[in-house]
């Protein structure tokens, strides 16, 4: 059972010199709009994060209106899909007006499909220096950044601030499993916080596969990871923690 949910979309990129290979289809510049909608519709349910481009030339200036006019809590970008460079002076803008406001950035992290959509921009280790300048800005790194997972988990390690997010991990299975092994050798399953990667995949069957994640080493000797600690990440208080509650 999912109490609360938050949702969002992504702004395209205003410059348009990133090409159209049929896969990325770029959004219209009511975003925000449509997401504060949605939210004001179900508000006893979801959460809505607004979008920017860091490239558009009013981005600070939607970012107060999304938050002051809109009611939106936190931002979402996509570095490889809106193809910026995540350590740009433009991007840096945009998290420090973040920053002043207490909002938390989802950033999409890890690998993508789509052709065009640069790999590096979405490579965890850029979160580090993303959390060093801007050390009380709250950060989400989706997915936890896989195939890079434990890049991510160093960064979330070192970074009070920063947490990743389970989504999208459980398609791999021996991934996965590595995943949470990771995490539990660093120590830092206290900071993945719960996510669905909606519409791929349904809460229900994230939540289900964390009973799950041992099977693939069943017969062998490798140590399992421990489910009373996954089962923690359910029940674990995410809004409160990024400042939503």
């Amino acid at each position: 059972m999912v109490d609360r949910a938050i949702c969002f979309n992504i702004a395209s990129d205003p410059r348009g010199d990133l090409p159209d290979d049929g896969q990325l289809i770029y959004q219209t510049p009511e975003v925000n709009d449509d997401t504060a909608a949605f939210v004001r519709a179900h508000s006893d349910k979801f959460i809505g994060f607004l979008t920017v481009h860091p490239h558009q030339k009013d981005a600070l200036e939607e970012i107060e209106r999304g938050t002051q006019d809109l009611g939106l809590r936190g931002i979402k970008l996509g570095p490889n899909y809106q193809n910026f460079d995540p350590l740009g002076p433009e991007a840096f803008a945009v998290y420090k007006r973040a920053e002043e406001l207490g909002l938390p950035i989802l950033f999409h992290q890890g690998t993508s499909p789509v052709q065009f959509a640069d790999l590096d921009f979405a490579h965890p280790r850029h979160m580090d220096r993303v959390a060093t300048a801007f050390p009380n800005l709250k950060v989400i790194m989706a997915h936890v950044g896989h195939p890079w997972q434990i890049d991510c988990i160093v960064v979330i390690r070192k970074h009070p601030n920063v947490y990743a997010d389970i989504s999208a991990n459980f398609y791999r299975p021996w991934s996965y499993y590595n995943a949470f092994r990771l995490a539990t050798e660093w120590d830092v399953l206290h900071k993945l916080l719960f996510g669905s990667d909606y519409p791929i995949a349904a809460p229900k069957e994230t939540i289900d596969a964390l009973w799950r994640v041992n099977d693939v080493i069943l017969g062998t000797s490798l140590p399992p990871v421990p489910i009373n600690k996954l089962e923690e990440i359910l029940h674990r208080d995410s809004l409160a923690l990024l400042g939503l509650d």
